[in-house]
């Protein structure tokens, strides 16, 4: 049968079945939770860890936003105390890079190693993958303390099936002339990296971020 002019037209209007697009995968939620060196401190915003350690996970093809839970001066008791309203119900995975400020009070290994443990405790409660960062004494408190307190994240990361990355700093620790590394990539004060410093951090730490984030199922 031939169809007039506005026969085709009404044809052309007819509905056309809607097609269904695959929904597009929500980026990965990760918290940087710890103390002034995951915060920024004496930084430009952009400038501080977790901006940078972001940027450096998409560079990567990581679809993923860092949120900043990095408070100045926190010891592993100020972190057992705020993870549980930490972990908001958008994390997906948890960065534990805390224990600095415990070395510097000389607080007991034993009372930081139960902290850590109620911290990984209470992600691991929330079936939530994290990557556990270490720290390493120096021998101001004497060799007792190092040991002890150098035990603390390797035992705690085979207790908790998590991953451990060697320390925060290790990008710039394994610098072999230790004046330049100063100089070059830390602040004043000698404890916190510049800009330079946080990019020399990333790098080092950035493969063991991205083997957390990619290991998290798809929902």
């Amino acid at each position: 049968m031939a169809y007039g002019r506005g026969g085709l037209l009404s044809k052309a209007l007819l509905p056309i079945p809607f097609l269904a697009l695959p929904a597009m995968a929500e980026p990965v939620t990760l918290l940087a939770f710890g103390d002034s060196l995951t915060q920024g401190y004496g930084l430009a915003d952009r400038d501080g860890f977790v901006p940078t350690l972001e940027a450096w996970l998409q560079a990567e093809g990581a679809d993923v936003i860092v949120i900043n839970g990095g408070v100045s001066g926190d010891t592993t008791a100020g972190g057992a105390a705020r993870i549980a309203w930490s972990l908001t119900p958008e994390v997906d995975a948890v960065l534990v890079a805390l224990g600095g400020n415990d070395l510097l009070r000389g607080v007991d290994p034993a009372d930081t190693r139960e902290n850590l443990d109620a911290i990984l405790t209470e992600i691991g409660a929330r079936n939530l993958p994290a990557l556990l960062v270490g720290m390493e004494a120096t021998g101001n408190y004497g060799d007792g303390f190092k040991a002890d307190f150098d035990a603390i994240y390797p035992d705690l990361a085979e207790k908790h099936d998590v991953p451990l990355f060697g320390q925060f700093l290790q990008g710039l620790v394994e610098l072999e002339d230790r004046q330049a590394a100063l100089r070059d990539y830390f602040q004043a004060d000698a404890t916190h990296p510049n800009a330079k410093g946080v990019e020399m951090i990333v790098e080092r730490m950035g493969p063991a971020v991205l083997d957390l984030v990619r290991g998290i199922p798809d929902d």
